[in-house]
C-alpha cells in the first residue's frame, strides 16, 4: 500500500495541486471530504494496475442510485482522469441536467459554475446518504433561481402542488433518470395549462398572461376589449363577459371565437317588432336602449307634443310603454301621465283644479314656483320671519303624504313651547305673540313696564339685570334646558345663595310692613349689597361707639382664612374684648394671671389718648400737690424693646424724689 506521501506525490503529478490545496483552504468540511475521495480514487485507478488488491483505497461507499459504479475500477465512469483538476462526468448520464442548461432553462442553467455539481450533491456519503443538499432548505428555496418565480396567488403553494406526475408532459418522461416521478422537480412547462385547464380549449391561444394576472384568474385585467374587432362601448362595456361569450355547441363550451356581432339583432332582439324599417343604430347608441340618438334623427319638437326641459330626458317608453309608437296619447295635462296625484288631491278646490302647472315647470319638478308672493293669497301669509323659511320647514316632506293644509290658528301649532307651558294659564293664556312677533323670536316684547304688574316688580339693582342672569336654565330647580320664569321663592335666597350660611336665618325670618319676611333686606338693600344701613349694631351684644363707629365692617369681622370671602366670615364669633382686635401696646404690664387687660380701666372707644387713667384711686402714689401738672412721661420715662418695639415700662417707677430731682 503506497504512503501518504507518495499518494500525494501522485496527485500533485496529475497537476492537481492547485485544486487541492484551494478546495481543502475554501469549502467545507464535507465538499473537502468529497473532493479528496474523488482525487484519491483517481490515484488509486492510476495505481490499481502496480498494486495488490489489498492495497486499493475508496472514499466511501456510493448512495443507492449509484451503487452500480462501485469499485475502484468504476471511478472513470464519474471521475475524468487527465492532467490538471478532477472533473465530474455528471453531465453524460444525466442528459436531462445537460439539455437544460444548454437551453439555458432551468436552475442548473443559472449556476456560476454549472459543472461543481458536487456543491449540492454529495457522494460517497453511504447508500442513505441525501443525494440533494438543498441551500438553505427547502422550504426556502427561491424559486427565482429556477427562472420561474412565483407571483400572486402561487407564492403561498406547496412544492408537491405543481410538482406531481401529472403535470409532466409525456414526452419528458424518458429523458428523467428518476422513474419515480414523485421525487423529481424536473419535467414542468412554464405555461399555464401545465397546471390548470384551459376553459377557453385553445380557442385564445397558450398565453394565459395576456388577459389574466397571478392574483385574481376571474378579472381579465390584461384584456383590451378595443383591440379586438368588435370594440366595447357605452353600456357594452360593463356587460360580464359570459353574457356574450356564453356556452354553445354540443359540448357547452365558452365561445370567444366566431360570435356575430354585424347586427344588433345578432344578440338583442327587436322590441318594436318589425314597426321601424331603419336599423338600430338610426335611433340608439350603445350609451342606452332608452335614450334616442340624436333630434338631426327624430324631431320630437314636430310632434304635438314638444318635450322641454325634464321632458327630454325622460326615457321613451315611460311614455310609449311596450314600444307602441302608433298608439295615441294623452297629453292636455300632467294628470294625463303623472297620476297618481302627488298631493293626494289636497288642491282639488282650486278654480284650476290643483293643475301641476300652476306651481310647478316642465324644466324639473323641484322647486315649485309657488313662493311667498304666491303664499300671499293663502289663509295664511307669509310674514316677518316666516317669509324667509324653508317650505319644508312647515310643510314636512313626506311624499305622497306631505300635507299641505295644515292648522295655524295658534303658533305651538307648529312651534314647540320653549316655555313648556309656563304661561299657558291666564293672562297669558298660551298666546306667544303677548311677549314674541313674527318677525323673530328675540328679543321678547316683554317690557320693564309689564314686569311691574307681575308677583315681582324690579326696583333698584334688579332694574339693570339682563332677563337671562334669573331667567337661566341652570336657575330651575332641579336644573333643566328650560328656562324658568315663574318662581314659588321670590325670596333673595329664591336667586342668590346666602353668603352667610344662616347665621342671620333670625333677622332674614322677621317679618315687614309687607307682612313678609325680610330675609337679606334685614341689613341691604336692593340697591346696593354693600349697603348695610338696615343693620343696626346698637341691637347687638357690641353696640358701636366713639371710634369703633367709623371701622368698616371687616376690620372687625374677618374670614377664618387670609384672603377668604365674605363668605368664610363667622360673624357670631367676633370678639368683643379689646384684645380681641387690638394689640397690647404695653406688653402685658397690666395682664392678671394671663387674664387680657381690661382696656376700659384706663381708655374709652372715644379716643385712645388721654387716658382716663385715676392715679389717686389706680395707684398707691398720689400725684397731690405740684406732681398734678407733671405730664406722665416725665416720671415714666423707662423704655424696653420687646418684638422690636420700644415699650414704656410703668413698672417699677422709683418712688424717691431723688430719682426724679437733683
Amino acid at each position: 500500500m503506497p504512503s501518504p506521501g507518495s499518494v500525494r506525490a501522485t496527485l500533485v503529478s496529475l497537476g492537481a495541486k492547485d485544486s487541492f490545496s484551494a478546495g481543502w483552504s475554501n469549502v467545507s468540511a464535507e465538499v473537502r471530504r468529497v473532493r479528496a475521495g474523488i482525487l484519491i480514487c483517481i490515484a488509486v485507478f492510476i495505481l490499481a494496475g502496480t498494486l495488490p488488491a489489498r492495497a486499493q483505497i475508496s472514499p466511501g461507499a456510493l448512495s443507492k442510485p449509484h451503487e452500480s459504479l462501485s469499485g475502484p475500477t468504476q471511478c472513470a465512469s464519474c471521475h475524468k482522469v487527465g492532467f490538471g483538476s478532477a472533473v465530474l462526468k455528471c453531465q453524460e448520464c444525466h442528459v436531462e441536467i445537460a439539455q437544460r442548461i444548454a437551453q439555458g432553462r432551468g436552475f442548473h442553467a443559472r449556476l456560476v459554475n454549472k459543472a461543481d455539481c458536487a456543491k449540492c450533491h454529495s457522494e460517497h456519503n453511504g447508500e442513505d446518504f441525501p443525494l440533494i443538499h438543498w441551500l438553505p432548505s427547502l422550504k426556502a428555496f427561491d424559486h427565482n433561481q429556477a427562472g420561474y418565480p412565483l407571483q400572486g396567488k402561487h407564492a403561498g403553494l406547496e412544492c408537491n402542488q405543481c410538482h406531481k406526475p401529472e403535470n409532466i408532459r409525456e414526452a419528458g418522461h424518458g429523458l428523467i433518470r428518476i422513474k419515480d416521478l414523485r421525487r423529481t422537480f424536473l419535467g414542468l412547462s412554464p405555461g399555464c395549462v401545465t397546471c390548470h385547464v384551459d376553459v377557453h380549449k385553445g380557442q385564445l391561444g397558450p398565453n394565459c398572461a395576456q388577459c389574466h394576472n397571478f392574483t385574481n384568474w376571474k378579472s381579465a385585467t390584461q384584456f383590451d376589449h378595443s383591440k379586438t374587432r368588435y370594440p366595447l362601448t357605452g353600456l357594452h362595456g360593463p356587460v360580464a363577459c359570459a353574457k356574450c361569450h356564453a356556452p354553445a355547441g354540443p359540448k357547452n363550451e365558452p365561445r370567444f371565437r366566431g360570435i356575430p356581432f354585424a347586427k344588433c339583432s345578432d344578440c338583442h332582439s327587436d322590441p318594436h317588432h318589425g314597426r321601424f324599417p331603419e336599423t338600430c343604430v338610426t335611433c340608439h347608441t350603445t350609451s342606452g336602449w332608452r335614450k334616442i340618438a340624436g333630434h338631426d334623427r327624430f324631431d320630437h319638437s314636430k310632434t304635438k307634443f314638444p318635450l322641454l326641459g325634464g321632458h327630454a330626458q325622460v326615457d321613451c317608453v315611460r311614455c310609449h310603454a311596450g314600444g307602441d309608437f302608433n298608439k295615441p296619447l294623452a297629453f292636455a295635462n300632467c294628470s294625463d301621465c303623472h297620476t297618481p296625484n302627488p298631493h293626494g288631491g289636497q288642491f282639488r278646490a282650486r278654480t284650476d283644479k290643483g293643475e301641476c302647472s300652476a306651481c310647478h315647470t316642465v324644466d324639473a319638478w323641484k322647486p315649485s314656483r309657488f313662493g311667498v308672493k304666491e303664499h300671499a293669497v293663502t289663509a295664511y301669509p307669509l310674514e316677518g320671519g316666516h317669509a324667509s323659511v324653508p317650505c319644508a320647514k312647515c310643510h314636512t316632506p313626506a311624499g305622497a303624504a306631505t300635507r299641505y293644509k295644515i292648522a295655524f290658528a295658534r303658533c305651538t301649532d307648529c312651534h314647540t313651547d320653549v316655555h313648556q307651558g309656563q304661561f299657558a294659564k291666564p293672562p297669558f293664556a298660551g298666546q306667544c305673540e303677548a311677549c314674541h312677533t313674527i318677525a323673530a323670536f328675540q328679543p321678547s316684547t316683554f317690557t320693564i313696564a309689564q314686569h311691574q304688574k307681575s308677583r315681582y316688580p324690579l326696583a333698584g339693582a334688579h332694574l339693570a339685570v339682563t332677563c337671562s342672569e334669573c331667567h337661566a336654565a341652570a336657575k330651575a330647580q332641579p336644573p333643566s334646558r328650560t328656562a324658568p320664569y315663574r318662581f314659588e321663592d321670590l325670596t333673595c335666597t329664591g336667586c342668590h345663595t346666602d353668603p352667610h350660611k344662616g347665621q342671620f336665618r333670625d333677622r332674614m325670618a322677621q317679618l315687614g310692613s309687607n307682612g313678609k319676611p325680610l330675609g337679606c333686606e334685614a341689613c341691604h338693600t336692593i340697591q346696593s349689597w354693600t349697603n348695610v344701613k338696615e343693620f343696626d349694631h346698637s341691637k347687638t351684644s357690641f353696640p358701636l361707639t366713639g371710634a369703633h363707629v367709623k371701622v368698616a365692617c371687616d376690620g372687625c369681622h374677618k374670614p377664618e382664612r387670609e384672603g377668604g370671602s365674605i363668605s368664610q366670615v363667622n360673624f357670631h364669633s367676633t370678639p368683643v374684648q379689646c384684645s380681641g382686635c387690638h394689640v397690647d401696646v404695653h406688653a402685658g404690664q397690666f395682664s392678671h394671671s394671663g387674664q387680657p387687660v381690661d382696656c376700659a380701666l384706663c381708655h374709652s372707644s372715644a379716643q385712645w389718648k388721654p387716658s382716663l387713667f385715676n392715679h389717686e384711686t389706680g395707684s398707691t402714689y398720689s400725684l397731690k400737690g405740684a406732681h398734678e401738672k407733671v405730664p406722665c412721661e416725665s416720671c415714666h420715662d423707662r423704655y424696653r424693646v420687646v418684638a422690636g418695639k420700644r415699650v414704656v415700662f410703668y413698672k417699677p417707677t422709683p418712688r424717691e424724689c431723688s430719682s426724679c430731682h437733683n
